[in-house]
């Protein structure tokens, strides 16, 4: 499949259900149009990407995480050849290959920080992913989970407004760390 296929699904159908193996007959039945499979199996990916396809989905593995799988060029091409519509990854070499071998390459980062930001804007001109996922989606419900261990939360990176502020406070962090002037006067 063509990622401007893969772009257009993802327009019509936004949410993408990411997976294991004990939720893969739910997510077969499911509305969604796009699976990040994230514990492929060397043993079973053919199956499943014909029960994917069966079921008018597309598949991606995290090649990553695959089980028995190498993390190396030839995983990707053994995929493609299983017939995976693109795979994840965060390493570069391997969205490369994945463009190579014809499938959509969706390129994984975690946002840490603005000068994780300048990385991954460098990353991506030399990967040249088709896709980028960027991760943590939710750094609000991140904080709620810790503040229930009755240890302080301070939140950093990448907070450049009141309301991002405000936002992190009120979901339980302490305080705010911040490189930002115009927010240590608030």
């Amino acid at each position: 499949m063509h990622h401007s296929q893969i772009i257009q699904r993802m327009e019509d159908s936004p949410v993408i259900a990411a997976v294991h193996d004990s939720q893969w007959d739910r997510v077969l039945h499911s509305p969604v149009e796009i699976i990040f499979y994230l514990d492929a199996n060397l043993l079973t990916i053919k199956d499943r990407v014909e029960q994917a396809h069966n079921a008018g989905k597309a598949l991606f593995v995290h090649v990553d995480l695959a089980n028995g799988i190498a993390k190396d060029k030839t995983a990707v091409e053994y995929l493609a050849n299983c017939g995976v519509d693109g795979i994840l990854s965060t390493r570069p070499q391997m969205i490369r290959r994945a463009k190579e071998c014809g499938i959509v390459a969706v390129q994984r980062f975690f946002v840490v920080d603005s000068q994780g930001i300048n990385s991954i804007r460098e990353m991506i001109k030399t990967s040249a992913p088709h896709i980028i996922e960027i991760m943590p989606g939710v750094i609000t419900k991140v904080i709620k989970q810790f503040r229930k261990l009755d240890v302080p939360v301070i939140a950093g990176g990448l907070l450049e407004t009141k309301a991002e502020v405000t936002a992190a406070l009120g979901s339980g962090a302490s305080g705010v760390s911040t490189s930002r002037e115009e927010l240590w006067y608030l």
